[in-house]
């Protein structure tokens, strides 16, 4: 059987799949074999959560390794993976800072979620903009480059004395997402604070300084098609339903326009747009709806609280 193992931002290959945008991931453990789906604005999704919720295992040198123990995860969390896993995965994990000797180049970037929510964070080299896409940076630009620890350094010395955190709540970037500026206001701001990164009494000598260059993502998540106000999906259960149109697609959420009782009617688009997050669903099978009503609990977005997420440090992810 094939089991969700959440977001993914990928691309490459024949056209239309080859096209990069988000996804989700599939893998099937009894054949070992893995693909993806790709989530572009106006597909339909219709799914319902069967069986149990298992824990994915760990992920290494491009390929899943089952979970021993088979465990049963919290339909709710975002966690795809056990404690065990997940204390196997940090073993191994920059993050966690048990991958000092790691020898790849590292950038230091700026990244953007919205007015006042700008963090300094690392990325290794070959991952280009990756990182900031999975975190759903509105916008971004490079500070630097150099050897893992000196990234981190620069990381830990910038982050302090520009006064920004290396993480921001989920709750407060969907919130920035809704009022955003125009890119002209963001660009600035981001050019302000690199300016002062750039400042000699601050800069690390062992970094490689870039010049600023501002990417912005909002043809990409589709920022323009997500409303001020939006309501938020919460987690799945065995049998639960999602239907829906998606709208678009930031970081690991996934925003879609319901059909059903939160719509206009029974099988009909209405004016309720629900943000999800898409890492809920890793670790169940999905399977096609038996309805055509969105189950799954819609709750008011709350604005600015919540656990925080998004570490500045790379990941596994």
């Amino acid at each position: 059987m094939w089991r969700c193992t959440g977001p993914r931002w990928s691309g490459g290959g024949p056209e239309p799949e080859g096209r990069f945008g988000q996804r989700l991931g599939w893998y099937c453990a009894e054949r070992g074999a893995e693909r993806t789906s790709l989530l572009p604005a106006g597909k339909t999704l219709a799914f319902a959560a069967q069986g149990e919720r298992r824990c994915l295992g760990v992920r290494r040198a491009g390929r899943w390794i089952v979970c021993p123990y088979d465990a049963v995860l919290d339909g709710a969390s975002a966690k795809d993976q056990c404690a065990r896993c997940a204390q196997l995965d940090r073993s191994r994990s920059v993050a966690a800072d048990t991958m000092a000797d790691d020898p790849r180049p590292y950038g230091v970037y700026l990244a953007y979620f919205g007015p006042g929510l700008l963090k300094v964070g690392i990325t290794a080299a070959e991952r280009g903009a990756a990182r900031l896409v999975e975190q759903g940076a509105v916008a971004y630009a490079w500070l630097g480059r150099g050897p893992l620890m000196a990234a981190r350094r620069a990381e830990a010395v910038l982050g302090s004395a520009l006064a920004v955190p290396d993480r921001f709540t989920k709750s407060a970037k969907r919130a920035a997402r809704g009022a955003l500026p125009p890119v002209a206001d963001r660009v600035a701001e981001l050019a302000r604070l690199h300016a002062r990164a750039r400042d000699p009494e601050l800069w690390p000598e062992t970094l490689e300084p870039v010049e600023f260059a501002c990417t912005d993502h909002t043809e990409l998540f589709g920022l323009d098609r997500i409303p001020g106000e939006v309501a938020e999906l919460g987690g799945m259960t065995a049998g639960a339903e999602v239907v829906g149109e998606v709208l678009a697609g930031v970081g690991a959420d996934v925003y879609l326009r319901l059909a059903g009782e939160w719509g206009r009617g029974v099988g009909e688009l209405g004016g309720v747009v629900a943000v999800m997050d898409a890492r809920v669903l890793s670790g169940w099978v999905l399977g096609a709806a038996g309805g055509r009503v969105t189950t799954v609990p819609v709750r008011a977005a709350v604005a600015g609280v919540g656990e925080r997420e998004g570490g500045g440090q790379e990941g596994l992810f």
